[in-house]
């Protein structure tokens, strides 16, 4: 039976479903092992390439894809397009990658990835993680994220998009500020004591500036604030 992704079927209650794709079987075999052993975290597959993970998150519906980014037949950064692409429900994806600043998994960022996680990641960072991109949070906390957006851009000699520097000329002076703080990577909490606003407007504001701009999310915001020249690297 196949599984609308997204969609928790099955399983240990409310726990998270996860899929894990690395080309690696000892990796894949890792992470399987830590996220099993963790009792809000169900593993319920594994690919080997991303030809395979879209079978099998399509059989699965799992909440969280831990998506490797280099790997043969399909890469993780075509699967993820893919995965994330088009109407319905989607899984969030959270990247793997062996490097702190990685062009691909920037590219991942971009196509709709929730974040980045090392695969050197400790255990309970790894189970932290995948609660917080489950939750609908963006993995932006980690400072090495912010590391990956700035060497990026640091490195591009391109400006951006004309669509994405002509979609900011709609918003307000008060969410052009909001964007400004989101993709400083400050949290709705954080942008509020900044404001100095209750913490509900400032959701409101965050909410109401990625759907103008149509975002997936916040990881999102932070790559259009650093490409329009809104924030950025060191500041």
């Amino acid at each position: 039976m196949n599984v609308e992704p997204g969609t928790r079927t099955g399983g240990d209650g409310d726990a998270v479903r996860v899929v894990v794709v690395d080309d690696q079987a000892m990796i894949r075999a890792g992470f399987t092992a830590l996220l099993g052993a963790h009792a809000g975290i169900e593993v319920v597959g594994e690919a080997e390439d991303g030809a395979r993970a879209l079978e099998v998150v399509a059989r699965t519906g799992p909440d969280v894809v831990l998506m490797d980014v280099r790997m043969p037949v399909l890469d993780g950064l075509e699967a993820t397009r893919r995965l994330l692409g088009g109407a319905g429900p989607h899984p969030k994806v959270l990247v793997l990658t062996t490097f702190d600043v990685d062009d691909y998994v920037f590219e991942a960022l971009r196509a709709g990835a929730s974040g980045f996680l090392l695969k050197d990641a400790t255990a309970p960072e790894l189970v932290h993680a995948v609660h917080r991109v489950a939750a609908g949070d963006a993995l932006l906390a980690p400072a090495v994220t912010r590391r990956l957006v700035e060497h990026w851009v640091r490195h591009q000699e391109r400006p951006a998009p004309p669509a994405a520097a002509a979609a900011l000329e709609g918003l307000t002076p008060r969410e052009l500020e909001v964007l400004r703080l989101v993709a400083r990577g400050l949290s709705n909490g954080e942008i509020a004591a900044e404001l100095v606003i209750a913490e509900q407007t400032a959701k409101t504001h965050v909410s109401r500036v990625l759907t103008k701009l149509g975002l997936r999310d916040r990881v999102q915001a932070v790559v259009l604030g650093y490409e329009t020249g809104l924030v950025g690297p060191g500041r």
